[in-house]
């Protein structure tokens, strides 16, 4: 863990928000600046995991839900409104996954307009490797106090 900064810095921005005139918004400032540095920090720690498999997280967790999924395989577009992400990053995703033998791309068997993305054997167990990594050295530690994990949650 890196030694705690000798300032806050969220806490100097809401002070600085304040004095210039903005105080009846500094509250939302804070908050907003706060996920957004908490998502930088989670995200670090989580690409320092993922990095040696050579994956990043938009394509772990692609291969996480056709891991979840009852025959490894889901339409494209189904995957892109479940991680809710843009069609294009999933076609992103699926290229870089497909190119390293991780998944396939195959005919939707009955809707000839779309396109399976499924989940190689060899990406099943590449899936299930890294989920095992993350819970051991990030999720189970996720650097937020068990008590307040719950509120976090809701």
């Amino acid at each position: 863990m890196p030694a705690p900064l000798p300032l806050d810095p969220i806490a100097e921005a809401h002070r600085q928000w304040t004095a210039h005139g903005w105080g009846e918004v500094a509250d939302g400032m804070a908050a907003v600046t706060s996920v957004m540095r908490a998502q930088q920090i989670m995200m670090a720690r989580v690409e320092e995991v993922l990095k040696p498999f050579g994956l990043t997280f938009a394509r772990y967790e692609l291969l996480t839900l056709l891991h979840f999924t009852r025959t490894g395989a889901l339409p494209m577009a189904k995957a892109s409104a479940r991680l809710q992400v843009h069609p294009t990053s999933v076609t992103n995703a699926v290229d870089r996954l497909e190119a390293a033998g991780l998944v396939r791309r195959t005919p939707h068997p009955s809707d000839r307009r779309a396109t399976l993305v499924e989940l190689t054997d060899e990406g099943r167990a590449l899936a299930v490797a890294t989920t095992e990594k993350l819970n051991a050295e990030v999720f189970a530690r996720p650097g937020v106090p068990d008590d307040q994990l719950e509120t976090l949650l809701r």
